[in-house]
């Protein structure tokens, strides 16, 4: 029986000297918004409007960010008539930017 308290006990301390662990992705989005407003100096109506903003935006999805890049560049290529080397070039330029 002591045993057992005492493993209730020490689980419950773990979990209340580290709460971080059961942050979830919404919480996540909470600090990373209130460090933007923070870092931004924002208080008042300006917070509040910056917090609803922040919230309500959805995740970047970077695999459709980057298809959308590459269809501008590969437009661009193609725009400019560049074959071979030069189009290499140019389309490694235009991604990592």
């Amino acid at each position: 029986m002591k045993t057992t308290i005492v493993a209730v006990l020490m689980t419950v301390a773990a979990v209340w000297a580290a709460p971080q662990a059961w942050a979830g992705p919404q919480q996540e989005k909470m600090k990373m918004c209130n460090a933007e407003a923070k870092d931004k100096n924002l208080a008042g109506d300006e917070r509040k409007a910056h917090m609803k903003q922040c919230l309500s935006a959805k995740p970047v999805d970077k695999k459709a960010a980057q298809q959308e890049k590459m269809k501008t560049c590969n437009a661009d290529a193609k725009t400019k008539n560049l074959a071979g080397d030069d189009r290499k070039k140019f389309m490694k330029e235009c991604l990592s930017a």
